[in-house]
């Protein structure tokens, strides 16, 4: 199969992927969920990135891998452009920071439900917003530190250009349905921080655009 064939094949994999995924994280979805579910939706965060997971790594491994070498870096810049790599791992943990990552994996929701205290209203989770550390400079940090993170590699062919183009623009299709959902949650809070802020990379040309 050709090279081109390939990159065709891919990228509507991961289109049909993302589609998936952004329907059903999407409010409506989880709130025709809720209706028929009650306070079970506490479970549906824990088996949507379940799914997720398991989807993902069965995608990756039987899309066609284009093996066209793009480039290979010699040493010693091998070994330097794993600096910005360290330094995106380490902007990730910032970020987590700043959210809760038992929230954001489900287990957080099912506690409560195992408690008794489950609030059905908040589908599958409950949303703090903080425009603190790295939400200062990206609304979406997380997706920046993991862009610089694929970015920054001491090799690159075909299948991972493919694979990393592909995935920077899920994060930000994703991001601007995500959005619409913190828009509707939080309303002109969230407006005025969309106004100030870039959507994912910290530039000054994009303070302005939403």
């Amino acid at each position: 199969m050709s090279y081109a064939a390939d990159v065709i094949i891919i990228i509507f994999a991961f289109a049909v992927f993302g589609y998936t995924h952004s329907l059903l994280a999407s409010v409506k979805i989880k709130r025709i969920i809720a209706d028929k579910m009650g306070s079970l939706i506490a479970f549906y965060r824990l088996i949507y990135n379940f799914l997720a997971l398991i989807s993902f790594y069965i995608l990756y491994e039987i899309l066609p891998k284009p093996d066209l070498q793009i480039y290979d870096l010699p040493y010693p810049w091998d070994f330097i452009i794993i600096i910005p790599q360290v330094l995106s791992l380490l902007g990730i943990l910032w970020s987590s920071r700043y959210f809760s990552l038992w929230e954001f994996a489900g287990i957080a929701q099912i506690k409560r439900w195992l408690e008794g205290n489950y609030n059905e209203k908040e589908l599958d989770e409950s949303f703090t917003f903080r425009a603190e550390g790295p939400y200062r400079f990206s609304r979406h940090p997380v997706y920046f530190f993991a862009i610089m993170f694929l970015l920054f590699r001491p090799e690159m062919n075909l299948f991972y250009l493919t694979f990393f183009i592909c995935i920077t623009a899920y994060f930000y299709i994703g991001s601007v349905y995500e959005e619409k959902k913190l828009v509707e949650i939080l309303g002109e809070t969230y407006i005025r921080y969309r106004e100030q802020v870039p959507r994912i990379f910290p530039m000054k040309f994009n303070l302005k655009r939403k």
